[in-house]
């Protein structure tokens, strides 16, 4: 079985499939201050995220499913319930000096109060630990808007020998977002005109009707976005959701659940999926995320400038394929094999039809020698599906330079 590079723990590349499991939803998982609005909603399949129930379809077969969904992401708005953000707050005297400590970028040079930034964390070995959205509240409070792995516990961790004057803790804070084309209008009729004065990773702490939240120009889609994070979660998710849903109504608003067909075109990576704690950001497209002028110490700091000197065996690409139109989440790392000779060379991460690009696309973890776009490889689809033929494809697969998100329109991707 490929695995591209030897890892402690291996990716399970066993070809299991999908299978008619019902998930049990008990106590030992959380369920997020908006979950039962997610229900009333008809939420209809969920995975586990960051120790919480998080959804992942909504529309009937009849309303096109994922396929649905995506169609009101790119056409009209759609409210998403992403509470499994949890939010880990560093607080006190030495905050940014611990942020500072634990992110590959120099947070002293670009982080000032009330902007965002994308960041990651890696450990000691350069493997990527978390790749959060950092958003800074105050001078000397920062909230780390996680992906799926325990960031508090190692930040606690990391303090018992660092012992640096800062409260770490998770704040009972939950996002939602408010992605697509009109979430623009619909942002600016719930909190004024102002909302258009909010650039890309900025933030705005405000109110709305006596709600106490934060929004972010910020989001998981590709498409134009804001999350609006939302304080004193538990008591008030009910108001703060049913208020934008009832304004969202005029825009076409849909509940829907985050759009990873969406992401995948714009070549945002899924922790945990794309990437881990076993990757490093060279080996998948973060290697921006290292800063060589960073001056000051952080976790990783050396391991990322070896790596750096030395290059990587293996890199997550984009692939185009054939076959059957991919509507549903791939259950198993698919093979891909060499167009060659057929040998296994490594596998498929995330995977979906594009309607942007008119075909398949995915994700895929192979050896440098099969990286360069146009480079030609088979997956190994499920069941009767088969074998198809792919292409490296650069990533993003549209709109290479964001500018969708921050408000404008993108180039066509190249014709397949």
């Amino acid at each position: 079985m490929p695995q591209t590079k030897q890892r402690r723990v291996p990716v399970n590349l066993r070809q299991s499939g999908d299978t008619d499991v019902r998930m049990l939803v008990g106590t030992r998982v959380r369920k997020s201050p908006y979950w039962h609005k997610s229900v009333e909603h008809g939420v209809r399949a969920v995975t586990v995220y960051n120790h919480m129930y998080h959804p992942r379809l909504y529309f009937s077969p009849e309303m096109d499913g994922l396929m649905g969904e995506y169609y009101y992401l790119t056409n009209h708005v759609t409210l998403w319930n992403v509470a499994v953000e949890r939010q880990i707050m560093v607080k006190g005297p030495d905050a940014l000096d611990f942020v500072n400590a634990v992110v590959t970028r120099d947070m002293k040079k670009k982080m000032p109060v009330d902007k965002a930034r994308y960041v990651i964390l890696c450990d000691e070995e350069g493997g990527i630990v978390n790749d959060p959205v950092l958003l800074r509240v105050a001078e000397d409070e920062f909230w780390f808007s996680i992906s799926d792995s325990d960031l508090a516990l190692w930040f606690k961790g990391l303090n018992q020998g660092w012992n640096m004057d800062v409260e770490i803790a998770e704040i009972d804070v939950a996002p939602v977002q408010v992605q697509g084309p009109k979430a623009q209008p619909l942002m600016r009729e719930l909190f004024g005109e102002r909302i258009d004065e909010l650039g890309y990773y900025r933030l705005w702490q405000t109110t709305l009707d006596g709600l106490d939240v934060v929004i972010s120009r910020t989001g998981f889609s590709g498409e134009v976005g804001y999350e609006v994070y939302l304080r004193n979660a538990t008591r008030d998710a009910d108001r703060l959701w049913d208020t934008i849903v009832e304004a969202g109504k005029a825009y076409d608003l849909r509940v829907i659940a985050p759009g990873h067909i969406r992401r995948i075109e714009a070549g945002i990576l899924s922790y945990g999926q794309d990437m881990d704690v076993e990757t490093n950001p060279f080996e998948v497209p973060l290697a921006w995320q290292f800063d060589p002028d960073k001056e000051d110490w952080y976790v990783g700091k050396e391991a990322l400038q070896r790596i750096h000197a030395e290059g990587v065996q293996r890199k997550l690409v984009g692939l185009v394929m054939g076959g059957p139109r991919i509507t549903w989440y791939n259950s198993d790392f698919w093979r891909v094999r060499d167009g060659a000779d057929e040998d296994d060379v490594g596998y498929v991460t995330s995977a979906f039809y594009s309607p942007k690009m008119g075909c398949n696309i995915a994700l895929a973890m192979v050896p440098t020698a099969y990286a360069e776009p146009g480079t030609r490889l088979h997956v190994d689809l499920p069941a009767e599906a088969g074998d198809v033929a792919a292409r490296v494809h650069e990533v993003p697969f549209y709109d290479p330079k964001k500018q969708l998100p921050r408000g404008q329109y993108p180039e066509a991707p190249a014709a397949e």
